[in-house]
């Protein structure tokens, strides 16, 4: 009962963080979910596929909330989010049956190092530099493959991965953030149908959990972090952020120093 108590909490500080830096509310939500799910006693085969699932799961809620305000201010790419859903969902369901079918010191193992790589990215301020347009359907549909598959093992909206992608193909800073949440979606919506799909047959699975998606944790943070995200990107306004987000980039590189000397 005190786990359950704690997702909403949890779910209120991952939308702040989520809105105030501008990182994908699954670089939040999955270190801390393997947290909780720990402490609860969940099975300790499944807790990472759980924390992943969950994430996916909690992300199809916000990401709606997310690309509708950045639609309203037409900042949405609409033609490209058409053009990389299918390479998306093809990259995303497969990422997920792959990560049913790994061991949780693995998947620990490949966060850790995405977190790494995340916070490297947020430290250094790292931004490519524009310098070709973007590729037609065959490279946009390999581009949506790649990005799809490592979000659904990093159980995130792949906006580190599919922003940087579209600002380095010309694409404006604004239009490129716009479209990533928009993009965020499909990655979630399949990521989760995944994990549940292929959760379904596993065993020792705890109640109230429907394949590798556990519904109290996605009820929980789901609810508030819809919330709680509009006020982050409000305090984006008015704190230092590139300031937060350095100190920010240090915590990921705890988080990930201790998931991966956990593996040792």
């Amino acid at each position: 009962m005190l786990a359950w108590a704690l997702y909403p909490v949890f779910g209120l500080f991952a939308g702040i963080l989520a809105g105030l830096l501008g990182v994908g509310g699954g670089v939040v939500i999955v270190p801390g979910l393997v947290f909780i799910f720990s402490g609860a006693g969940l099975p300790a085969e499944h807790i990472m596929q759980m924390a992943l699932g969950t994430s996916l799961g909690t992300i199809m809620f916000t990401s709606v909330s997310s690309f509708r305000a950045h639609h309203a201010r037409g900042a949405v790419n609409w033609a490209t989010v058409r053009r990389i859903t299918p390479g998306i969902l093809i990259g995303t369901f497969s990422g997920s049956y792959l990560a049913a079918r790994l061991s949780t010191n693995v998947l620990k193992g490949f966060f850790g190092v995405f977190l790494l790589y995340v916070a490297t990215q947020m430290l250094l301020d790292i931004k490519p530099k524009p310098s070709r347009a973007l590729p037609g359907l065959p490279g946009m549909t390999g581009a949506g493959a790649f990005i799809g598959a490592v979000s659904s093992l990093a159980g995130i909206g792949g906006g580190t991965l599919t922003v940087p992608f579209m600002t380095w193909c010309n694409t404006p800073m604004h239009q490129a953030i716009g479209t990533a949440a928009a993009i965020g979606f499909p990655i979630a919506l399949a990521g989760s149908a995944g994990y549940l799909v292929n959760g379904l047959a596993a065993r020792n699975m705890p109640d109230y959990s429907l394949g590798f998606v556990y519904l109290p944790a996605l009820a929980g943070v789901a609810l508030v972090s819809i919330l709680t995200a509009p006020l982050g990107a409000k305090l984006a306004h008015a704190l230092p952020v590139q300031t937060l987000k350095r100190f920010f980039a240090v915590f990921l590189y705890l988080v990930a120093g201790k998931m991966l000397w956990g593996l040792m």
